[in-house]
């Protein structure tokens, strides 16, 4: 059951067709992520110590999660059609 409402909910945000809240709500996702991502290697860069990779550790845990989390309270709470 989660897997087709997560399937149709993935061809619906790519259709061009949603609501404004979902837009609302990617647009919102895509600019977190962007920003987490982009202090988490702007303070790689700055680290003293000899690693300056990417820690996508971090990016996991404070970029993508947030970003995920609303559309899943979304897709949990959605209204049947």
């Amino acid at each position: 059951m989660f897997k087709d409402n997560f399937k149709e909910f993935i061809n619906r945000l790519f259709s061009g067709n949603q609501s404004s809240l979902v837009k609302i709500f990617s647009t919102i996702s895509i600019v977190w992520m962007v920003f987490i991502g982009y202090l988490i290697w702007w303070n790689g860069i700055q680290s003293p110590g000899f690693n300056k990779s990417f820690k996508w550790d971090e990016w996991i845990w404070f970029g993508l999660v947030p970003a995920i989390v609303p559309f899943i309270f979304y897709l949990i709470w959605k209204k049947k059609d």
